[in-house]
């Protein structure tokens, strides 16, 4: 295993995201624990000594199991657990300490070591910031409970470059970041952000998923054919990702004791340039590849929103292009059904217009609005 430096402390380059363990049941509670501890223990085996959970993973399960896991191999001083705040659940300022606390009883440790604020959009952020949350990571870490405070971000660059700017001691964030994802969310534009104002960036969805591991159409695998060294398609996302001096760390969702023996491999090839200015564009030009399958380039600006009737204008249009762009109606289904409320759905969308004139990228949007809501509707 190789390890770069991450806010001082030396850090496994593959982490260990504990959102996709092997599962019993269909709604994702009832992990596997003896897969899911196989799986840890050959990681840990092999030099991974970063842990990446959250208050919702595995239907609030994913905490107790890590919790558990490290008591009963007493690798909790031997780990860098990682863990974050439920902004969303955030009512009052004192609920912080209550999920924090509920956080330290199920990880059963007393300390956590890289601490987030949980996928902050504008609304979040704006709410626990008024609440003082600032302060309050700042007194935790003065009194030994949290080491490294930082956050995990789903919206735009500006809202990104907006929490960026407002605290002058940000240590790191986690981005969702791949070679695919370059103007999505934060984006390539949020990532020099970040290094250029010395925050460490830790990569997350560096396979979008698994839809980056997945056999490519006709024109993509002809790309990748290209490349002078083969590769699994999943490898080539992640040295994309190890090329990068920038990046300490990135995290894998890993749900078989394939995918870690698979992601180790990898790690241990990883290397700083390992691929030329060519190959690189090979890269560029597989990524234009896929955006040509989607009919039109929704790149999430939300210049569109809010919607008056409530529609999630660019996170509708965002599944249906991951569903023509990867061949993914399963997954971009069950996105659709599970992350967006019914009130945000396509079918709210009046045909008002009021949307359409301010989209930059002039997007037919009430036309592919009821083109998604048929398409990724399961009902």
């Amino acid at each position: 295993m190789q390890y770069r430096n991450l806010c001082g402390e030396k850090v496994s380059i593959l982490g260990f995201g504990t959102m996709r363990f092997p599962i019993l049941d269909k709604n994702q509670k009832r992990i596997d624990e003896e897969k899911a501890e196989e799986m840890l223990d050959y990681a840990i085996e092999n030099g991974v000594n970063y842990l990446d959970t959250a208050q919702p993973y595995h239907g609030g399960e994913s905490e107790n199991f890590v919790g558990n896991y490290l008591k009963k191999r007493d690798l909790r001083d031997k780990i860098f657990l990682a863990t974050k705040l439920p902004a969303w659940l955030i009512k009052e300022e004192a609920d912080f300490d209550k999920y924090f606390n509920e956080q330290l009883g199920k990880l059963k440790t007393d300390h956590i070591d890289f601490y987030l604020l949980h996928a902050l959009n504008a609304k979040s952020w704006q709410k626990i910031k008024d609440f003082g949350v600032l302060q309050w990571c700042e007194k935790k870490k003065a009194e030994g409970k949290i080491k490294h405070i930082g956050f995990s971000f789903h919206d735009s660059y500006s809202v990104f470059k907006k929490i960026v700017d407002a605290y002058d001691k940000w240590e790191f964030c986690q981005l969702q970041y791949n070679y695919m994802d370059l103007e999505f969310q934060a984006g390539e534009k949020g990532f020099e952000y970040a290094i250029k104002n010395n925050i460490e960036v830790i990569v997350m969805e560096p396979l979008r998923g698994g839809q980056l591991s997945k056999d490519p159409p006709l024109e993509i695998e002809k790309l990748w054919q290209k490349f002078p060294q083969k590769r699994s398609y999943s490898d080539g996302a992640l040295q994309w990702i190890w090329n990068k001096k920038e990046v300490p760390i990135l995290l894998s969702g890993m749900t078989i004791l394939q995918h870690v023996k698979e992601n180790i491999e990898s790690a241990n090839e990883a290397k700083i340039g390992i691929f030329s200015n060519e190959e690189l564009d090979l890269f560029e030009n597989i990524r234009i590849a896929y955006l040509k399958r989607s009919p039109f380039f929704c790149t999430t600006c939300k210049y569109c929103e809010p919607c008056p009737h409530g529609v999630s204008i660019s996170s509708v249009l965002g599944l249906y292009m991951m569903n023509v762009m990867y061949d993914d109606l399963k997954r971009s289904q069950f996105s659709y059904d599970f992350f967006l409320r019914e009130e945000n759905r396509a079918d709210k969308c009046i045909e008002c217009g009021e949307c359409e004139p301010k989209c930059p990228q002039q997007i037919e949007i009430i036309k592919w609005l009821k083109e998604s809501h048929k398409v990724l509707n399961k009902d």
